[in-house]
């Protein structure tokens, strides 16, 4: 696999014109943005009008969750445009804050405006936060990445947020409600599914749709790792903190690992096969090794097949186990060729490599932030709420042992309790540790969830 390399603002110019395409980007409203409204250079930042909810040329921002993929992501939205300021956080943990804090002022010392009194802690500190920005970015718990976003979406705030953007049926419809809000509001949602803004992964696609590899047979996809980060239990914690302080390991805050990494994997496949839906998909998954406390009450190893209207079919593996083999990567195979997504290249009657570097994080803030400015506002909605859903329906099927039906899944209302409106400092959580200080877990074959 390449890595992603960073690129310059310099290098962006060069090799991301074939991502500006229609099809590259999904929007929640009915119409999509022309190229010219959604590509965003140092050239439009600096041309555009401000027009933005603060109406001044200072655009304020917000982080929800302070770990390490909104610490990321808030140096990016500060690269996006030099007018952004950070004015608030909010995360469970108060050091956390601190911690993260430190960092970003390293990174962007002129563009962090954060005092002790915008720093917000517990389960309903994203409220504040979003009292204080224009734009928020939301990268904490996935259960919570509905509710965070349509709060902020009522509260005329533009909003980016970060996979998985649900990791339940309930939350999936908050989400959409949410979309077509900031449809009606023209605010923009932007996803942190940053496949679709990779200029290689979108030339790979077009060219595929293009016929270069035939006639689209079956997709191969894997993620298969070693577990997120493990850390022992730090003493003083609450069984909330723990689990919040661990949260890729419990179900009711994550929604395991189909939601969770395969996301990506299966956007990309959705977006190969132009943005169908599966009709069906069964599912195998447990876990094998990484049965201790530490280790949560999520499954280390899935495998889902999902089927599409057309007979094609996708298979999905994802494994979080250590001392294995380790694989990313999205494998097309064709009727004359096939394709490595993540290589950007093409075997076929023709072969072909696409050759540049990209970084998609920085460039979905770029072009948020520019469609702030232009007031030409971008929506995610239609491949976020889609992709996410297919992921949550594999997830149900591996840990039912039952097929699940796109019909089903799409007319759901479950959530794993309790719901995120419902969480509040000092809960009890919804599981707890057994005698030998592990977790119970899902049967397939007795457990029933829809």
């Amino acid at each position: 696999m390449n890595p992603l390399t960073e690129i310059t603002r310099r290098t962006f110019l060069k090799t991301s014109a074939t991502a500006a395409s229609a099809t590259a980007l999904g929007v929640g409203c009915q119409t999509r943005p022309k190229s010219a409204a959604v590509t965003a250079t140092a050239a439009t930042l600096a041309a555009v009008t401000p027009v933005h909810a603060a109406g001044s040329d200072v655009i304020k921002v917000g982080m929800i969750g302070c770990g390490g993929r909104n610490s990321g992501a808030i140096v990016e939205a500060l690269t996006a445009d030099k007018g952004a300021r950070l004015v608030a956080m909010c995360d469970i943990f108060l050091d956390r804050i601190q911690d993260k804090l430190t960092h970003i002022r390293t990174a962007k010392p002129d563009q962090v405006q954060v005092d002790s009194d915008h720093c917000f802690t517990g389960f309903d500190g994203y409220k504040q936060v979003i009292e204080a920005s224009d734009v928020v970015l939301i990268a904490n718990a996935a259960k919570f990445h509905p509710l965070h976003a349509k709060a902020a979406i009522e509260a005329g705030k533009h909003v980016f947020v970060e996979k998985p953007h649900g990791i339940d049926p309930y939350g999936i419809k908050q989400l959409q409600q949410a979309c077509e809000l900031a449809c009606t509001k023209k605010l923009s949602i932007v996803s942190g599914l940053h496949s679709r803004y990779h200029a290689g992964y979108a030339e790979t696609v077009k060219r595929i749709h293009d016929g270069e590899i035939g006639e689209v047979i079956a997709i191969e996809e894997n993620f298969l790792r070693a577990p997120y980060g493990i850390t022992d239990r730090q003493p003083g914690l609450t069984e909330l903190e723990w689990q919040c302080s661990s949260q890729y390991h419990f179900t009711w805050l994550s929604g395991d690992d189909v939601p969770q990494s395969l996301v990506h994997n299966l956007d990309r496949a959705r977006w190969v096969l132009h943005e169908q839906v599966p009709v069906k998909c069964h599912g195998l998954g447990g876990r094998s090794t990484m049965v201790e406390g530490k280790y949560g009450n999520v499954f280390d190893h899935h495998s889902v097949i999902y089927e599409l209207e057309s007979g094609v079919r996708i298979y999905a593996f994802c494994r979080t186990t250590t001392g294995c083999y380790d694989e990313s990567s999205s494998i097309i195979l064709g009727s004359k060729g096939r394709a490595s997504l993540l290589n950007c290249r093409i075997w076929g009657q023709k072969n072909w490599r696409w050759q540049g570097d990209c970084n998609p994080y920085q460039i979905e803030h770029d072009r948020l932030f520019a469609a702030i400015r232009s007031g030409n506002p971008i929506n995610n909605g239609d491949y976020m709420t889609r992709s996410t859903l297919t992921t949550i329906m594999g997830q149900i099927s591996c840990y039912t042992g039952k097929e699940v039906t796109w019909e089903e899944i799409n007319h759901s209302d479950f959530a794993y309790a309790p719901k995120p409106e419902d969480c509040r400092d000092g809960m009890t959580p919804p599981v707890m540790p057994g005698v030998s200080g592990s977790y119970p877990v899902y049967i397939p074959g007795q457990t029933k969830l829809i």
